[in-house]
């Protein structure tokens, strides 16, 4: 017999297999010896108590009956070397990558254009940003094999399961190397130090399927004929021919969506949300979330999520990484931006979320704006940049970012010094005023102040605000029609993913990707 079974066990039992089985033993009224195995279906934890930490748990049981593996049905690719039915993916972020694996499923040859290099290449290049403060435009933390999400932490939590299938992502993930673990805990992560491997292994496997992967290939033209796209120019005078172009470049690449502009082809202002990074000592969020003075050896690092309405406009906490490291993010020379990554084990000793402000294009009214005009597409995005070029020159250059411990930081008041931060480049104590619009720096001492409230120990100059974060999302939408996925003004183009304003995070984007190589797929094989 199989007997799916919900416990609720303290943080030692739960990591204890015999003391699983003893509770499902218990609660099924069988005898130990008759549980063969189990497989963990949900897990998540409950610390809403503040007497115990629980750990819920949903297991399958096995009960009087041979004890069967957890069963992965795998993927299978066809093979599409001499397949005539082509289509262009630019950029192999997690949009792109999934795209070209389902294309690969249902028979059609991807040819992925990265501007980017590989994840091996790719890692010089952040150590020379880490250390030395040098960007490189074409690879660094957004741009490269796997896009932002490989040197992001991993995260694998959505919300959006209308848009697909997040157990057959999920699935996909743990095909090419992923732990098993992420099928079933509330919040799954791989990690930052294991993301590369399995990016790696998806390459590999469409490249063994007939597929192409070319890096350092940045797109700077597209060939149309009307209103229809033929295929790509890239920066070295190559020409792609595809029946179909997926434009999977990510959220952060603005001469795509210049390039765009410049062609006339149809794009919108997209709000988005800007601010700051956040860090503490793991131990005061980890008190905070737990209750206790020490977390103990069974539970991981703990995390939060913080949202509020201050003069209508909406704090919040966005990409939270306990036990992570911030780390930059500019794609440009003259740039400050911050983002946050964990590691698998979550080990460090700081916990780091973005915390930030919605922004649409109301709120430009009164902005001093460079590079176009406020009613322009592109304005949001010139004003994203601005404020990054801001916090460069309050860095005072080479990647040093602006920072501030969090009271002072409410208080209007320059820090006269800053705790330890994981920020490798470096920090130093900068005026906010310089760096950040007043309604970016009003909403956020106030929200701050409120979680404080809400949040025991948030509110500390033991911590740290760190300038600037401003890639959560795309400030530029390229629009399709809801029925056939196609840009409305040029066949054949097909915007994908979060660069394009569709997904909000590695599994959204996956199921982006997959959706749109799906509708391409009906077209060119009708």
């Amino acid at each position: 017999m199989q007997k799916e079974i919900s416990l609720k066990l303290t943080p030692s039992a739960a990591a204890d297999e015999a003391s699983i089985r003893q509770q499902i033993a218990e609660h099924t009224g069988q005898g130990q010896a008759a549980i063969t195995g189990f497989h963990k279906l949900k897990q998540s934890i409950d610390a809403r108590s503040r007497q115990q930490v629980w750990i819920n748990l949903t297991v399958k049981a096995f009960i009087n009956e041979p004890f069967q593996q957890r069963s992965i049905e795998p993927i299978q690719f066809s093979n599409v070397t001499d397949s005539s039915k082509k289509v262009i993916i630019v950029g192999a972020g997690p949009a792109g990558l999934f795209a070209a694996l389902k294309l690969l499923e249902l028979g059609i040859k991807p040819i992925v254009l990265e501007r980017g290099k590989d994840v091996r290449a790719r890692r010089r290049d952040l150590a020379a940003l880490n250390k030395e403060g040098v960007v490189n435009p074409e690879s660094n933390y957004c741009f490269g094999e796997g896009g932002a999400g490989t040197y992001s932490d991993g995260k694998l939590y959505t919300r959006s399961n209308k848009r697909g299938d997040i157990n057959r992502i999920l699935n996909l993930f743990v095909q090419f190397g992923a732990e098993e673990k992420i099928l079933y805990e509330a919040h799954p992560h791989i990690g930052t130090n294991k993301l590369p491997h399995i990016i790696t292994a998806m390459r590999e496997a469409i490249m063994a399927h007939g597929g192409e992967v070319l890096f350092e290939k940045k797109v700077t033209g597209f060939m149309t004929e009307g209103n229809e796209l033929k295929g790509v120019q890239t920066f070295d005078g190559g020409l792609f021919n595809a029946a179909a172009v997926i434009l999977a470049t990510g959220h952060s690449a603005r001469d795509i969506f210049e390039l765009l502009y410049h062609k006339n082809i149809l794009i919108e202002a997209k709000p988005f949300a800007l601010g700051v990074r956040i860090e503490h000592p793991q131990s005061i969020i980890d008190a905070a979330q737990y209750h206790c003075l020490f977390r103990g050896n069974y539970l991981p690092p703990a995390s939060y999520s913080l949202v509020e309405q201050v003069n209508g406009r909406g704090v919040f906490s966005f990409c939270m990484c306990p036990g992570g490291i911030i780390a930059p993010a500019a794609t440009n020379p003259g740039e400050v931006v911050v983002n946050g990554w964990s590691p698998s084990k979550r080990n460090n000793p700081f916990a780091n979320s973005g915390m930030v402000v919605s922004v649409d294009e109301e709120s430009l009214q009164g902005q001093k704006l460079t590079g176009s005009p406020i009613d322009s597409p592109l304005a949001l995005m010139n004003f994203q940049q601005m404020v990054e070029q801001q916090s460069f020159i309050a860095g005072g250059g080479k990647s040093v970012a602006p920072a501030l411990r969090v009271v002072d930081f409410c208080n209007g008041k320059v820090s006269q010094s800053l705790p330890a931060c994981s920020y490798l480049p470096g920090i130093v104590p900068a005026d906010f005023r310089n760096i950040l619009p007043g309604f970016v720096l009003k909403s956020l001492q106030e929200g701050i102040k409120a979680f404080g409230q809400r949040m025991k120990g948030y509110y500390t100059n033991d911590a740290v605000v760190v300038a600037t974060e401003s890639r959560t999302s795309s400030p530029v939408r390229i629009p399709r029609n809801n029925d056939n996925l196609q840009h409305p003004q040029i066949r054949n183009l097909y915007p994908c993913g979060e660069g394009a304003g569709y997904a909000g995070g590695i599994v959204s984007a996956c199921m982006d990707g997959e959706r749109v190589a799906g509708m391409i797929a009906s077209v060119i094989s009708a």
